[in-house]
C-alpha cells in the first residue's frame, strides 16, 4: 500500500501548487454557485480541468466530445487544449445550465471550436456521421447510461485516443455494498466492466470525487 490520506489543508496545498487559478473559470465557478445553487456541486474541480486540458495538449487530440457539459467548465479545459482548428461536441439536455456554458466560451475565447448540441447523448451520438471519430472524450453525465455511452463512444475512438469518466468513487460509496442506489450500481457495473475489457486500458485515479482513464488499444 502507498496512499497519502486527503486531508483538507492537504487539498489546499495541492490546489495551490498547480496551475488552477485560471480568472475566467473562477468567475464561472462563482457564477455557477450563484445562480445553480447547491447543483453547482457537479461542476468539476480545478485540479481536474488542468489535467485534462494537459491530457488533451499531450495526447495531440484534435477531435473531442464531452457528455455532460453543466455550465462549461470543463468544456473549457478541453477546447483550451485542442489546436486552433480542433473540435470539441458538447452534449447535453439543459439549455438553462448551458445557456451560462455559451456564454462563457466565448469569453474564454474558444466558442469557434465548439458544438453544443441539446438532445439525449445517445440520440446524438445515432445521428453522427458513421465514420466520425474522436481522439477525446470526458463522460460526467448521468451515471445509469455511463456504460452505454461508454461503449457508443468506444468504437468511435482512435487507437491511442483517451476516455475520462467522472465520479467513479461516487464519494465512497462505490464499496458501500449496502448502497444499492440505482447510480451507485450503475457506476459499479461501469468500474468492473472497464476493468475487465481487455480492448482497452485503464487506470483509476483519487482525483477529487475519482477519474477513470480509458486509452483504447
Amino acid at each position: 500500500m502507498k496512499h497519502t490520506p486527503m486531508t483538507d489543508q492537504l487539498y489546499d496545498y495541492l490546489v495551490e501548487h498547480g496551475d488552477n487559478a485560471d480568472p475566467i473559470l473562477t468567475e464561472l465557478a462563482r457564477v455557477t454557485q450563484e445562480k445553480i445553487g447547491d447543483l453547482s456541486i457537479m461542476q468539476i474541480a480545478p485540479e481536474q480541468g488542468t489535467l485534462m486540458e494537459i491530457l488533451v495538449r499531450t495526447t495531440g487530440a484534435r477531435s473531442a466530445i464531452e457528455i455532460g457539459t453543466f455550465t462549461g467548465y470543463s468544456a473549457i479545459c478541453i477546447a483550451r487544449g485542442l489546436p486552433a482548428d480542433g473540435t470539441l461536441l458538447c452534449c447535453d439536455t439543459s439549455e438553462e445550465w448551458t445557456s451560462i456554458a455559451r456564454e462563457y466560451f466565448e469569453k474564454a475565447g474558444v466558442a469557434s471550436k465548439i458544438s453544443l448540441r441539446i438532445a439525449p447523448a445517445l440520440e446524438t451520438l445515432q445521428s453522427l456521421p458513421a465514420d466520425q471519430t474522436f481522439d477525446f472524450a470526458f463522460i460526467d453525465a448521468d451515471k445509469v447510461s455511463y456504460l452505454q455511452y461508454y461503449e457508443a463512444l468506444l468504437g468511435r475512438l482512435r487507437s491511442n485516443g483517451l476516455i475520462v469518466f467522472d465520479n467513479v468513487l461516487w464519494g465512497g460509496s462505490i464499496i458501500d455494498e449496502a448502497n444499492q442506489k440505482d447510480d451507485t450500481v450503475a457506476l459499479r457495473e461501469l468500474n468492473r466492466h472497464i476493468a475487465a475489457d481487455d480492448r482497452v486500458q485503464a487506470v483509476m485515479l483519487s482525483v477529487s470525487d475519482g477519474l477513470t482513464l480509458v486509452r483504447k488499444k
